[in-house]
């Protein structure tokens, strides 16, 4: 039976503090309903009563294959293609690794400018270790499709850029990676959650991304890396730990990765964030991707009209057009990590990325247009009074 999709927002689903307007769900969502219970069962009911029980009564080594089917339902990805377990930097580095070795006649690893940091980190240091005389290509983000060359090995793209917004065209894209025969990796932090994806309709090779942005995982939740089902036999995992071989418990003194998707576990899962992010993923199980999707470009235009209209000395930094922008709006200003600090201080929780970009996260399971409207309205109050201004307000912290 097909279930009615909820009407949104569905505020009483998450823990919200009172009088707060948070538009920071881009970076860590807030916290659903009954996931303090789910750790506190995950903790009292199973560790503290089962103790190393656990791994077979409470099903605690099935928790990757589980959670990762209910991320597949939200990236349009077949079950038994995504498993969780690491972080996303981790799930990057294998992902890249075994695109490489299913072109080993190329030597290019194309990405954007727009890229996360993290994600070129790993590529860098990955081309280091092989020594093989890989180069990464860094181009601007539109010029990623004419730059899908012949010798390009694995086009390693991030679908919503996490500064700015502009989204790119997964299926455009991925055709014509796919025409250049590059082996295609999308990284999805900014979009799984967010706007609906469709991996299996992309064709795409591999597919990572992390949980605690609009999944609502929490900090530190996992990341969750999919499989195109057909390549699964073909990856030998650079990153053969000992959860990804086939009999992890026969203890044999050599690799022998698993068969299906579990060859891309490493280490051991991490029950406790398992159990949170499980939970968490009941908030989406009547949730319609298409209407969410409508409602956060409702609320993105409202958002960016108001600000423009009240804040005119702020610059939008996010493409103008919603089919070019994921689930965030940016907005420049030289004085914007202050802006930032002031507006969190009037409960309106935004964040800052460097030079200059204020970064606003738009969630409709817990935002809705009242709330856009009060935001802006406060806005322009630290704007027109200046109370950016203030010196406490220009203290870098470690975390902006």
């Amino acid at each position: 039976m097909t279930k009615t999709p909820v009407r949104l927002p569905v505020k009483d689903r998450f823990h919200l503090p009172e009088g707060m307007i948070y538009l920071d769900g881009n970076s860590l969502g807030p916290l659903p309903r009954g996931v303090d219970e789910a750790l506190r069962t995950a903790a009292v009911d199973q560790w503290g009563a089962h103790l190393i029980k656990g791994w077979n009564v409470d099903g605690w080594m099935a928790q990757p294959a589980r959670v990762g089917d209910k991320i597949a339902a939200l990236i349009g990805a077949p079950a038994g293609c995504v498993t969780m377990g690491d972080t996303l930097s981790i799930k990057v580095y294998q992902a890249l690794a075994a695109g490489l070795n299913l072109n080993p006649d190329r030597k290019v690893i194309l990405t954007d400018s727009g890229n996360f940091p993290s994600d070129i980190y790993m590529a860098e240091g990955l081309i280091k270790h092989l020594g093989q005389g890989h180069e990464l290509r860094i181009v601007a983000p539109e010029d990623v499709s004419d730059a899908m060359t012949r010798d390009v090995a694995v086009a390693m793209i991030t679908q919503v850029d996490y500064r700015t917004g502009q989204m790119h065209d997964m299926q455009a894209v991925s055709d014509a990676g796919h025409d250049a025969g590059a082996v295609m990796l999308w990284d999805l932090a900014h979009s799984a959650g967010a706007v609906p994806v469709n991996v299996e309709a992309s064709g795409c090779a591999f597919a990572v991304g992390c949980s605690y942005k609009y999944l609502n995982g929490g900090p530190g939740a996992p990341a969750f890396i999919y499989v195109r089902p057909d390549l699964i036999p073909k990856i030998d995992p650079a990153l053969s730990g000992w959860l990804g071989h086939d009999a992890p418990f026969a203890f044999e003194p050599s690799y022998r990765p698993a068969v299906g998707i579990e060859r891309m576990r490493v280490g051991t899962p991490p029950v406790l964030q398992l159990s949170a992010l499980e939970k968490a993923l009941e908030a989406w199980d009547d949730v319609d991707m298409q209407e969410l999707r409508l409602a956060s470009l409702e609320l993105s235009e409202l958002f960016i009209a108001q600000v423009e209209a009240r804040c005119p000395d702020l610059q939008l930094a996010s493409p103008r057009n919603g089919a070019e922008r994921g689930s965030q709006v940016s907005f420049s200003h030289p004085e914007g990590y202050a802006i930032v600090q002031a507006l969190i201080a009037q409960d309106v929780i935004g964040d800052f990325r460097a030079p200059n970009i204020m970064r606003f996260g738009f969630t409709p399971l817990y935002l809705d247009e009242a709330d856009v409207i009060r935001a802006t309205e406060i806005l322009e109050h630290v704007m027109n009074d200046r109370l950016w201004d203030r010196p406490e307000f220009k203290i870098t912290r470690r975390v902006t």
